[in-house]
Parts: structure tokens; sequence; C-alpha cells
């Protein structure tokens, strides 16, 4: 039984060496193999001096060094910060600063870009560089090292990994946002452990699964298919795909059963010419509601593959979903919490809500993360404790208030309601943004849809609908509003619609940036104070 992360890999290498564990490319390793490439990488890590729980940063496109980095820093003792290859030198470089990175891993390519941003990292001291570059650049203070150079060292004599329990450190992720400075969530052992064993579980893993992975491994829904994979045995396919037809392809050559994505990409996925004879078992879907039509187009073109609509939070990694099982009679559902955990709905005094009514999720249980990385003030605002008594014995833990806004009904369903923070006020009702898209979505011709609120000087918030029509639709603004007014009331109706030729912005995880999008919508309704 697997305590540590890394130790889904040697364990499975110990029960399945031959099997196929990690493919990108031409490049297809056995578990084996995999193992034996980790401890090389832990190995190198503790020749470049890297102490107990320091932070090892990863800043590379979707590849086999990628895994390797991320798993034997863990193995090594330390602490691995994937950096979604999105993000630009500044960002990296404040991730890299914030949580002190020790260590970064990084391209020939990525290095360039990233240049003089490395200075505000005091404490950097070795960057490792991949193969392909014919030099490597100097960087005062900074050692630079090429990747084969680094594990040639660590070969030279045995390094004792240091020791780590369930409860360490083992990952920090950046959560994204387009205001502000993103937050590190840090997560243990246990979490990331607990996380893969719950997910595997209810989805029915097996060492027979193949699972594309499509996602950002620094965003915890993407690092997720790594690990529930590495848990069973499973053949993880690395793809950086550019386009959708890609994803297909890649699922027809891989003979893929698992297939995780985020709402939009899902709704592109939809419109493809699946084969009848696609390998797929499973779908899942976290990161945002998955609209109905979009749902019922996959059903239609992947009718052998079982849907599962999940919903988590980057501070407890997964906490609910709903099993194909129920999709008929409960579409708009989240469903119930995953394995091993405990998930309520409670007002803000912490009672629990009764049925039907709003509250605030929140999560307990071995997947609650330990904080947020040298911010006490936001830990302490989103991490509360939470008492139970048995028998007069007083138990307290540390549960995670998400934010979020769902209702539970009689049979212990939730349903998501909405962020607090996206909520719109507008002439006294509270109103969901997902309540508006949903109707939006179910034209045939609206491709991306997003409902901000926005500052109103009568209203308070206005309604605010922006819209990327379909390749080759048209799309008129007041055509969608008189379409829109039969489904919704006077009160849910946006007070302006804009159409978008390009697609809608999206923050590093693919999801839509409603924070960019209400930036830019800001002053929209100013002239009807005039």
């Amino acid at each position: 039984m697997s305590h540590l992360v890394h130790e889904f890999i040697f364990d499975a290498a110990d029960r399945v060496p031959g099997a196929e564990a990690l493919v990108h490319g031409s490049r297809r390793l056995d578990y084996a193999t995999l193992a034996t490439e980790v401890r090389q990488v832990a190995q190198a890590l503790l020749s470049l001096g890297l102490a107990r729980g320091e932070r090892v940063a990863v800043y590379l496109e979707k590849r086999t060094e990628n895994v390797t980095s991320m798993f034997g820093a863990a193995a090594a003792g330390a602490v691995f910060v994937p950096v979604n290859p999105l993000l630009k030198p500044d960002q990296v470089a404040f991730i890299a600063a914030d949580c002190d990175v020790r260590v970064l891993v990084t391209s020939p390519e990525r290095l360039r870009q990233l240049g003089p941003s490395l200075a505000e990292c005091p404490a950097l001291h070795t960057v490792v560089v991949t193969e392909g570059a014919a030099t490597l650049p100097e960087i005062e203070g900074i050692r630079v090292v090429s990747w084969s150079t680094v594990l040639a060292e660590g070969g030279e004599r045995e390094h004792r990994p240091h020791r780590a329990i369930d409860g360490d450190m083992a990952a920090i992720l950046y959560t994204s946002g387009s205001t502000g400075k993103p937050k590190g969530v840090v997560l243990s052992h246990r979490n990331i452990v607990a996380g893969a064993e719950s997910v595997a579980s209810y989805l029915g893993n097996t060492p027979q699964d193949r699972i594309l992975a499509l996602l950002p491994l620094s965003f915890d829904y993407g690092m997720s298919q790594l690990t529930t994979a590495f848990h069973v045995g499973a053949t993880v396919v690395l793809i950086n795909h550019l386009l959708p037809r890609d994803v297909l392809k890649a699922v027809e050559a891989e003979r893929i059963t698992g297939l995780a994505a985020v709402p939009p990409l899902w709704i592109q996925l939809a419109a493809l010419d699946w084969p009848a004879n696609c390998t797929l078992r499973y779908l899942t879907n976290s990161g945002g509601a998955m609209t109905r039509a979009t749902l019922g187009a996959l059903r239609r073109v992947l009718p052998q593959a079982q849907p599962y609509l999940m919903y988590g939070l980057t501070e407890a990694f997964r906490s609910t979903y709903l099993p194909p099982a129920e999709l008929e009679r409960r579409p708009d559902s989240m469903g119930k919490a995953i394995p091993n955990a405990e998930v309520m709905v409670l007002r803000p005094d912490g009672s629990e809500c009764a049925p039907g009514e709003p509250g605030e999720l929140v999560h307990r249980g071995a997947l609650v993360s330990l904080g947020y990385w040298n911010d006490p003030a936001k830990t302490a605002e989103r991490f509360k404790p939470v008492q139970s008594i048995h028998n007069g014995l007083v138990l307290t833990e540390l549960a995670v208030w998400s934010g979020d806004t769902v209702r539970r009904d009689e049979d212990g369903f939730l349903y998501f309601i909405s962020r607090k923070d996206e909520m719109i006020k507008t002439s006294g009702y509270r109103v969901s943004p997902t309540e508006v898209e949903e109707v939006v979505y179910a034209r045939d011709n609206v491709a991306e849809a997003a409902a901000i609120g926005v500052t109103h000087p009568t209203l308070g918030q206005a309604i605010a609908l922006m819209v990327h029509p379909k390749d080759g639709t048209g799309l008129l603004a007041d055509e969608l509003l008189a379409a829109l007014k039969p489904q919704l009331p006077a009160y849910m109706l946006p007070a302006k619609i804009i159409v978008s030729d390009a697609p809608l912005p999206r923050n590093p995880n693919g999801k839509i940036d409603r924070k960019l999008l209400s930036t830019q919508l800001e002053g929209i309704f100013a002239e009807v104070a005039r």
C-alpha cells in the first residue's frame, strides 16, 4: 500500500514491471524503467544539496522529464511545484520567489524566455535544462546544468533520500487568477494519495486503462490523471494538443479508455466525428458545469463512454461526483461526496442548511490540503476548524470552506448555484451565471458564453452576456435576446449582449477567464447614469 506519492510508481514496478506506464511521442516507458528514472532524478537532486522539504519547480510542457522531475523530487524528500507552461516569465518568477524554489527544471527554449526574470528568485541556485541546447547560458549566481550532466553527477555516489511521512508536504499547486497574485495550495502526500485512491475507486480504474493526459499537470485535475493511473498500474499518454482533432487522433492511435477535460474543451470535442468503435470507457468533467446541450452531444457521439460529472477545488482536490446512472434523473446535479470525504452545506455560522436552502459547500476529510503557502491570513479565512463529538470525545479538524454556494435536495444530491464572487445581484434578485448560460448554450449557433455581473447605476449590477458563435453561423445580439426572452424571467435577461468574433479568453487552466471579462466589461453601463 502506497503512503507517499512516488510509491505509486515503485509499487507498480514491483507488481507489473513490464507494464506500460508512460507514453510521450515515440518514448514508451514501462513501470520498471519509469521507477529507475524517478530514482535517478531523486539522486541527481540530492547531489545538488537539496534539503528536506525544499522546493523543485518544473516549468515544462508535458513530457517524460516533467513527470520524472515531479515524482523524483518527492522521492528525494523534497516538494515539487509544477508550473503551468502557459505562464509568462514574470508569473513564473513570482511563483519561484514566493515559495523559495531552489531548483528549476525547464527546457532551453523556456529558459531563454525567462532570462532576467530569474534574478527575482534569490533562493534559486540551480537550473536543470532538458536536452537540446547547443550551449547553456550563464546566469549570475545560478548554476545552469544539462539534464544528462546532473543525472551523471547524481549517479557518482548514492545519497540517502530525506525521510518523509504522509503528513509532510509533497507539492505546491498555484491557483490561477487574472487579478492579484496566485495562491500556492500546499498538498501533503496523504492528500494526493487519498485523492488518487478515491477517484480511481469510483471510476473503476484498472491496469488495463489507458488515460490521455490533456490538461496541464500544474492543474490538480491534470495531475490526477497521473496519480490515479499510477495507483492502479495503468498507462498515461501525454499529449500537448493544438487542435481538438489532435485529441481524437490520440484516442484512436493509443486506444485511450479514459479522458478528462474542462467544459470549453468538451464543447469542441462534442462537435467532432468520433468513430463508432471508439475505445473510450469513461469521460470526466470538472472545472465548471457541463451544459445539458454539451452532455447530450457527447452522449450521442460517444454512446459507449460513461460520463462522470465532477466538482473539485484545488484546496481539497476533488469533492463530489455524479454517477452515470443518475444522469437521467439529475442532469444538473454535482452528485454526492466522493469516497473518503464528507461534503456539508453550511450557513455562515457553521450550522447545517435544510434541504433546498442555499449554503456554502464545506469539505472535510483526508483530501483537505494543508493551506496556502506563505499566507496565514488567507489560510485562516478558508480553512476553519469543525468539531464532532463522539461519546464525549471532542474531535477538531480543519475543513475547507469552498466559497461556492450550493443546495442539497431531499436525497442528499448537491446542486451548484454559483461562486460567491460570481453571483450576480440585480434588482434585488440573486442570479446564477450558470443558469443564464445554460439557456444560452441551448442555442445551436452559440459556441461559448459567459454571463458577467457588471456595476449598474440603478440596478446594483446588470447582466452582460459575452458570446462567441460557432464557426460558420451568424449570431446577432438582438436575435439572441429575443430568443432568450421566452426562456428567462425579466430580471435574468442580459442588459447587454456582446458578440465576440474571437473565442472567449481562458486562464492557464483552460477555463473561461471570468475575472478578466469582468474587468474588460466594467463601465459599459456608465452611460445609463447620464
